[in-house]
């Protein structure tokens, strides 16, 4: 994996608005290269640069509460791309690109499917936007019709998040397929789930593709299963998710509302990390609705139901009656 951060941006942006010190964040698996740009800032420019190691989710999970408290004038994002490129006065987006070709599996993938599917769609992360050319040109010279689909909101043209699906939910009327480039189930699966359409993930490193739609079918039941164990609930558990892009205080008054007129008891919990560790401290309560972050129940381990947005809807149907179907077949799961 060659990961390129244009630390260009970042020295510009240092440069006009000379900052006394900066943070910088970042997804885990970035943080040596976070290391290195620290390190070229700190020579270049002569200031204080903090890492914030802290888990970095998204968007949705800027850490600027730890940019506030070391007193950084810029809080420096790396490698979630989005359509902005800033958050307010502090947080600045900067691009995180993957170098790694496409070609050979995107090549594989076109001859196998020759006569299978006619018009099909791209999507990809933040880290392989910049490959949606290259790989689109090769599925046109094996005559497919590609569409990309149009970004919105924060989401670019082609791009996807691990809740959010604007590009490819929209036009899924339109194709028969998608392929999504990058070695991410978490991603590729979301795209199989909200749409129904065959999906498939082309992984670069190892140069294979594969279809994931019976790994999101899984997932699928998962989280119908959640539900049904949530049904017998005498007292819930709704948790308010304390990072700034995941604070859905009055969704989660809500649907607080909508359990208590379904004689469901209800705590409200406020926690900045939503863990099993955490979850146990809390005694008495029968499941869990949380409002933070839609994966955290479908891609963690909890003993008890832990039911993200779109599941608490289903189980209030479900009390009052009413049929749950295609309740992941949404645009947003939030």
């Amino acid at each position: 994996m060659t990961i390129r951060i244009d630390e260009k941006k970042i020295f510009e942006a240092i440069e006009h608005k000379k900052p006394r010190s900066v943070a910088l964040n970042a997804p885990e698996a970035l943080i040596p290269k976070l290391q290195d740009v620290a390190d070229h800032i700190a020579e270049m420019f002569g200031i204080q640069v903090y890492i914030i190691g802290d888990t970095c989710w998204g968007s949705c999970d800027l850490n600027t509460h730890a940019a506030d408290m070391l007193a950084a004038d810029i809080l420096f994002n790396i490698g979630h791309t989005i359509s902005m490129d800033t958050f307010g006065q502090k947080v600045m987006m900067i691009d995180a690109f993957d170098d790694v070709s496409f070609d050979v599996v995107a090549k594989k993938c076109a001859r196998d499917l020759v006569g299978k599917y006619k018009t099909i769609s791209l999507v990809t992360d933040s880290q392989h936007l910049h490959k949606i050319d290259s790989v689109k040109k090769i599925f046109e010279d094996h005559g497919y019709n590609i569409i990309i689909g149009r970004g919105r909101g924060q989401l670019r043209d082609a791009q996807v998040f691990g809740c959010e699906f604007y590009p490819a939910y929209n036009i899924q009327k339109q194709v028969d397929a998608y392929i999504f480039l990058g070695q991410s189930m978490f991603h590729s699966a979301s795209v199989a789930l909200s749409t129904e359409k065959p999906t498939f993930m082309l992984d670069p490193y190892f140069e294979e593709y594969s279809e994931v739609n019976e790994f999101a079918q899984g997932m699928q039941k998962k989280a119908v299963l959640s539900i049904y164990k949530a049904l017998d609930a005498k007292r819930m558990g709704i948790v308010i998710g304390l990072k700034e892009g995941q604070f859905a205080h009055v969704r989660a008054l809500e649907l607080k509302k909508e359990f208590e007129k379904l004689d469901k008891k209800v705590q409200m919990i406020a926690l900045t990390e939503i863990t099993e560790e955490r979850i146990q401290n809390f005694k008495g309560i029968d499941a869990f609705v949380q409002v933070a972050c839609p994966r955290i129940g479908t891609d963690n381990h909890f003993k008890k139901p832990m039911l993200s947005v779109p599941q608490a809807l289903s189980l209030i149907k479900l009390l009052k009656k009413e049929p749950i179907d295609d309740f992941l077949k949404i645009q947003h799961w939030l």
